[in-house]
């Protein structure tokens, strides 16, 4: 089976085909990848298309003023055998024949707790979901509408970035407001960041040697989005985003926690709309309002290391954060046996993760500095100490992989 997958952003498409085959027995299938990549700045003159597998060397500029548009251009490169003739030399693969696509959505709510095939009501329950994630859900619904429309027939899947957390027990899930008014309004703690979360736990497992039963882990999905998740048996049972992205750790724009009085304090004393609000605390808080230089750790290593103390403190206040929900977390599962980070920042930051692992020595997590330094994103890398109670890995996250077995145990 060659499935198609759309993993889309605000202003920026990845994409990947992979070919699955079913394995004799139980195991999981074979899987290739037919190519990898990624639209970026859409909506702008100077969006690009860049193929990593395999690998070009250099972009291809695209026509994309939307999302949607980007997709189309995708299938018709993947699918239909212009790779060549429009770019050149600058990548070359046979066209692929798929046999199904699909799309990640963000928010499924109570609805859709698992990979489900796209209907015109599906559609239309993903629109609706907007209420609780305006930013990524029309997005969402506009990718898997372009696909369908590009390859009539073909069987749409939607993976939804909830499901993994749908059966948070509910000490976990539930809001401390009147039951009535949770039922009514769909108000419980979701939490997103689950198909990575469940890859990397799974790869965690793989990696410790130990099948998911008697197991408790931390997974750390750390970049410009981030949540920690707590699993017990393989299956997660608290992580730290809520009814939206918003709650949680300190990320590149969003603040994450803070208490709810302050937006009743900003709306009646600062005169702001709750549109001015959702803005500040979406879009100009986190590491970028901490800083106020930008929401990109990177460039705020740099600008620490060169003496700046409001990156400094905005690095600081992101680890301790990330620190108090692993000590939570501990807590919940009695105990802890590895810890993963994963994301763009818990992938390429080393600083970062030395600080988070630093203040857990006293739980029994001794890091190893220098495989911490060599750890790159490549490769899944224990960054612990041989005799560390707790393991400690990088291991970098695939989301597209991991979308595409969803649809493959949906489909085949």
């Amino acid at each position: 089976m060659n499935v198609l997958v759309f993993n889309a952003g605000s202003s920026s498409l990845k994409f990947a085909g992979f070919g699955l085959t079913a394995r004799k027995g139980d195991g999981p299938p074979e899987e290739t990848l037919l190519f990898r990549g990624q639209v970026e700045r859409v909506g702008s003159e100077q969006a690009r298309l860049n193929f990593t597998t395999p690998p070009a060397p250099k972009p291809l500029p695209l026509n994309a003023p939307t999302l949607p548009a980007a997709v189309a251009q995708v299938i018709e490169l993947t699918s239909r055998g212009r790779a060549g003739q429009q770019a050149g030399a600058t990548f070359d693969f046979e066209p692929v024949a798929f046999d199904a696509m699909d799309c990640r959505v963000v928010h499924g709510g109570a609805q859709f707790t698992t990979a489900t095939p796209v209907t015109p009501a599906v559609l239309a329950g993903i629109r609706g979901l907007s209420r609780l994630a305006p930013l990524h859900n029309p997005l969402d619904a506009g990718v898997l509408e372009s696909a369908m429309h590009a390859l009539p027939g073909l069987p749409a899947v939607a993976v939804f970035d909830t499901a993994f957390h749908h059966n948070l027990p509910p000490v976990a899930a539930t809001y401390a407001l009147p039951l009535d008014l949770s039922r009514q309004h769909d108000l419980r703690r979701y939490g997103f960041h689950g198909i990575s979360h469940r890859y990397v736990s799974e790869r965690l497992l793989h990696c410790l040697g130990r099948d998911a039963p008697g197991t408790r882990l931390i997974t750390c999905h750390l970049g410009s989005g981030a949540s920690v998740c707590a699993l017990c048996d393989g299956q997660s049972v608290d992580t730290s985003m809520g009814l939206t992205p918003l709650e949680g750790l300190v990320m590149g724009t969003r603040s994450g926690d803070l208490d709810p009085g302050l937006v009743l304090y900003l709306q009646r004393a600062a005169g702001m709309s709750p549109e001015d609000v959702d803005d500040l605390l979406n879009h100009k808080s986190g590491l970028l309002g901490l800083s106020g230089r930008s929401g990109d750790a990177r460039d705020l290593e740099s600008a620490a290391a060169q003496g700046d103390a409001a990156s400094r403190l905005a690095l600081e206040i992101f680890a301790y954060r990330v620190c108090k929900y692993i000590g939570a977390y501990a807590v919940v599962l009695e105990g802890l046996d590895a810890l993963a980070f994963t994301g763009g920042l818990g992938e390429h930051d080393a600083p970062m993760r030395l600080r988070v692992c630093r203040r857990l020595d006293f739980l029994g997590l001794h890091g190893d500095e220098e495989a911490n330094r060599q750890a790159g994103s490549a490769t899944e890398t224990r960054i612990s100490a041989d005799a560390s109670p707790i393991q400690a890995w990088v291991i970098p996250t695939d989301e597209e992989r991991q979308i595409a077995r969803e649809v493959f145990a949906l489909l085949a």
